[in-house]
């Protein structure tokens, strides 16, 4: 049994000794295909409704206010996903922010929001981070679905119109300084104007 074992520990650590080049070659270039895909596979998983609102915290919460919206009922059928609008849809991008995202996990297992008061307390600090990554993304969730370019202006209120054409279009601002609350709940507002969340960001530009 033992010299058993002394062979599999020398295979695992001389494999060249063992097996031939393209052998291992080979083998490397399955085994790397199979990580990949389960990688991926787990990646795509993490990005469905399902997944999201798997936790009560996100279920009787955020995605409670997102059912309410055009963003998930309309009469044109298209529905958003939480990842649509909550992970980049560039692969490098992807790995930051759901790095980023694992402290999510931290915060379930020792009940950070696990309750309805602790979720409104949060609220605003929660929401500060989201308006805050779409400010430095230029809202990119958000034009991923809604161009300018082919925005109909037209079909618009005038008031739609004019800040389109006077904001969007320029640069001045983007989608998130006049859309917060556009998919769930906003916080207290006078909290976040006293925080420099409204407007502090633009005059600091």
């Amino acid at each position: 049994m033992r010299d058993l074992f002394r062979r599999y520990w020398r295979a695992i650590t001389r494999p060249s000794a063992f097996f031939s080049l393209g052998f291992l070659t080979l083998g490397g270039f399955i085994a790397g295909v199979v990580f990949w895909g389960a990688f991926n596979t787990a990646m795509e998983l993490t990005n469905t409704e399902a997944f999201c609102v798997g936790c009560h915290e996100m279920r009787d919460n955020t995605y409670a206010e997102l059912k309410t919206t055009i963003h998930y009922s309309n009469r044109t059928g298209v529905h958003a996903k939480c990842s649509d609008c909550h992970v980049p849809h560039d692969w490098t991008d992807k790995i930051a922010r759901k790095m980023q995202a694992s402290k999510e996990v931290w915060a379930k297992i020792f009940g950070v929001v696990d309750t309805r008061e602790k979720f409104e307390a949060k609220r605003l600090e929660l929401a500060e981070h989201e308006w805050a990554r779409f400010k430095a993304n230029n809202s990119l969730e958000c034009r991923n679905c809604h161009s300018f370019e082919y925005m109909d202006l037209t079909r618009q209120s005038p008031r739609a119109q004019e800040a389109h054409t006077r904001f969007l279009e320029t640069g001045e601002k983007t989608c998130i300084d006049c859309h917060k609350g556009i998919a769930h709940h906003l916080p207290n507002m006078a909290e976040a104007a006293q925080d420099g969340a409204l407007g502090g960001s633009e005059k600091k530009q």
